[in-house]
């Protein structure tokens, strides 16, 4: 089959390569239907997360046919058009009996790779690195989907492929940001970043209730998408002085009542901290450009609630005496998109929540490079790149 893959840092290529198996008794074979880039998938691309090997096919945000099921296989079966989360889970686990499904004790077969940097190994994950179980990733042909009757979630008729496949990663990671702050009615949500996670967050916080939405970022089609899909009020931090009394003027002096960080590592900012972590990351002194993450910090206020969706390593200088002081709460995962995938299935069908202007640009699998060159530098743009094998 021809899939992309990972060839070297900044170095993606298109291929043939081994066609996926039924493994284990519980796996499904899938036809991918789309495919879709990520802002996570840049760190590794960029050299920021180790353990890629050159032929490693990258990818985690699809959906697809099902073509193949194992004989352990009950919720599924050949034909069915389903969506799949990016977090493999076995549902037997602990952690999964907790819906903590990106935590999954059981599907990461090189804990070894995890457990020196975390303590302990988290779910694996498609196409994400061997630190993160090494499988084979969704911008393929075909790909291995373990533990299909908890993995595979079938697409109702009505939601577009386009939108079922958003409801893969980016719609459940901003749900769960949004989920994770505790919004009460009147609450006041800022959000960093206007991808396609940041759009979801703030989307998501509008239907738990908020009831102010501010989005900050830089590119004018993002913040645009931002007013006129989630209703959000926007910050563009190229044309303020400090985002910080932006939000202050914004809220009355109080500040949001939650923030969300969904851009990561490879934050872009100004000033003279910027500068401090551009230099430093590119000694590979630090792993991240913490500069979104400071200031949902600094600007959330006293007793409000950090909601960390982005990607860290290795942060320098993270402000651990402000959190303490303000007594904030701060909650992080990588998504546990089996645990929302019904409550997202469900708005999706009642029009509530349509990711589907998430794709901005769609090419061929042939065309992958370009695609994710296009993503990485955001030009003409582009929002996501999706590609349809």
């Amino acid at each position: 089959m021809r899939a992309l893959y990972w060839n070297g840092v900044n170095d993606l290529r298109v291929g043939t390569v081994k066609d996926p198996e039924i493994v284990n008794p519980h796996d499904a074979i899938l036809k991918v239907r789309l495919s879709t880039t990520c802002g996570s998938d840049l760190h590794f691309i960029d050299g920021y997360i180790p353990s890629m090997k050159a032929g490693d096919v990258i990818g985690h945000e699809f959906m697809g046919e099902v073509v193949e099921v194992g004989p352990e296989v009950k919720q599924v079966k050949k034909g069915d058009r389903v969506v799949v989360p990016s977090f493999i889970a076995c549902g037997q686990c602990w952690y999964c009996q907790q819906k903590l499904f990106s935590l999954c004790d059981c599907t990461h077969p090189k804990p070894e790779l995890q457990e020196p940097l975390l303590g302990y190994p988290t779910a694996g994950i498609y196409g994400y690195t061997h630190a993160f179980g090494g499988y084979a990733g969704s911008h393929a042909q075909f790909i291995r989907v373990p533990h299909a009757d908890v993995d595979c979630f079938k697409v109702p008729d009505g939601v577009a492929d386009e939108t079922a496949l958003f409801l893969s990663d980016a719609a459940p990671t901003g749900y769960m940001g949004a989920d994770f702050c505790g919004i009460q009615p009147g609450d006041t949500v800022a959000v960093w970043g206007c991808g396609g996670v940041g759009l979801m967050a703030q989307q998501s916080a509008r239907l738990m209730g908020a009831e102010r939405v501010i989005a900050i970022d830089r590119f004018p089609e993002r913040l645009r998408m931002a007013r006129e899909h989630a209703g959000s009020e926007t910050i563009d931090y190229t044309q303020v002085h400090s985002v910080l009394e932006a939000l202050k003027e914004m809220t009355g002096g109080r500040g949001p009542d939650a923030c969300i960080d969904a851009v990561g590592m490879e934050a872009h900012g100004t000033g003279s901290q910027y500068a401090y972590d551009r230099v430093k990351q590119a000694l590979r002194l630090e792993t991240d450009r913490g500069q979104a993450l400071r200031e949902a910090v600094m600007a959330c206020r006293k007793g409000g609630t950090l909601s960390v969706l982005g990607v860290y390593g290795l942060i320098d200088k993270f402000p651990m005496g402000v959190i303490m002081n303000k007594g904030m709460t701060v909650r992080s995962a990588q998504q546990h998109g089996q645990a929302y995938m019904d409550r997202l299935l469900a708005h999706a069908q009642k029009g509530e929540l349509n990711p589907a202007y998430l794709a901005t640009h769609r090419f061929s699998l042939e065309d992958g490079p370009h695609g994710y060159d296009m993503f990485k530098h955001k030009t003409d743009g582009c929002v996501r790149a999706v590609f349809a094998p």
